[in-house]
């Protein structure tokens, strides 16, 4: 199948490269930078040298690019995509969106939190996180790929409010992320002597990523849910840990928590359970596709702490993408991902 990579030169543009590299069922026909038009890929990332040879295209050709492709991944800032996705509405081309346009069921949420007008209101979407919404990614047209941050946090959550085990307005989220998650502009706040030794947070309160958490969740469990989520950055290059904390309902067992999450994931191949007591680390994730959770019971206050870690560019970005291209082409789900973590 013949694929594109819109805005190829970002980090989750060059990570979709690798992945795609190693797929058997794809062929990269085309590559795009508005930044970068008529460079050479391997120019701008010196590791895909001998592998990508590839002239980058520029968006005045993305309707010739959605007659030829059977999919295209769009790996651009918010605000993008939408206009892809109007200009390529009649194309055969099935649409993965890496950013946040698609991600939303009420399109007013996107526009209150993204401070932007969105332009294809009537796109028929679906939500790309592969665990929880496999069937409806079978016949998408648009995958809204689910964000870095809200991966590891619904994955996290996702066993508690389907089965209603914890009181959901108690939800606190804390999450860390390496500074790759931030993307590949200059920026001032990511310069190496700002970063180094350093540890903050940011977006307190107003992060983009928290309606989409509580989009899944509410679906989820069937209630309307409200939580905290509090982004921080820390000086490593890739990685998320997200830490949710809920109270755990009264009649609930630990028992109850454990079998929650092999039940709904004891299936799953790339989420690995390391059961009850145990400490996922973002290294034994670094490069995959994999995400790991371990859970925790505070018996004294009443609460579980949920631990989850992923890899941003590949789980949070660029492997779920191909993952859901994997669910809506019917190819294996691991085509393309079936490899071993870097390590250390």
């Amino acid at each position: 199948m013949k694929v594109a990579v819109v805005g190829a030169t970002g980090y989750a543009g060059a990570e979709l490269l690798s992945i795609l590299y190693r797929h058997k069922e794809t062929e990269v026909a085309y590559i795009t930078s508005e930044s970068h038009t008529g460079e050479n890929i391997s120019d701008i990332y010196l590791h895909l040298r001998g592998l990508y040879d590839m002239t980058l295209s520029g968006m005045k050709d993305i309707e010739e690019i959605g007659d030829e492709c059977d999919a295209i991944f769009i790996a651009l800032p918010h605000g993008h995509a939408m206009n892809v996705g109007r200009a390529l509405q009649d194309k055969k081309a099935r649409i993965i969106d890496l950013g946040a346009d698609y991600r939303f069921n009420d399109v007013s949420v996107y526009e209150k939190w993204y401070k932007v007008s969105h332009t294809h209101k009537e796109a028929k979407r679906v939500y790309g996180l592969a665990e929880i919404y496999r069937d409806k990614i079978k016949n998408a047209k648009i995958i809204g790929n689910a964000g870095c941050y809200t991966t590891a946090s619904i994955l996290a959550l996702a066993p508690l409010v389907k089965n209603h085990l914890v009181e959901t307005n108690t939800i606190i989220i804390d999450a860390k992320s390496g500074v790759s998650g931030a993307g590949r502009s200059a920026k001032q706040a990511n310069l190496f002597g700002e970063l180094c030794g350093s540890f903050k947070a940011y977006g307190v309160a107003n992060h983009r990523h928290t309606p989409e958490i509580e989009q899944a969740l509410s679906d989820l469990s069937g209630e309307n849910i409200l939580l905290n989520f509090t982004p921080h950055l820390v000086p490593m290059g890739r990685g998320i840990l997200a830490t949710a904390y809920a109270n755990l309902k009264s009649n609930t067992a630990p028992e109850d928590v454990d079998k929650a999450f092999y039940d709904m994931y004891n299936d799953e191949y790339f989420i690995r359970l390391l059961g009850r007591g145990a400490y996922p680390a973002t290294k034994n994730v670094r490069g995959s596709n994999f995400c790991d959770i371990a859970w925790h019971i505070d018996e004294r206050t009443g609460r579980v702490i949920v631990l989850s870690v992923i890899d941003n560019l590949v789980k949070g970005a660029a492997g779920q993408a191909v993952q859901n291209f994997n669910i809506a082409f019917g190819v294996d789900e691991k085509e393309g991902l079936d490899y071993v973590p870097v390590y250390p």
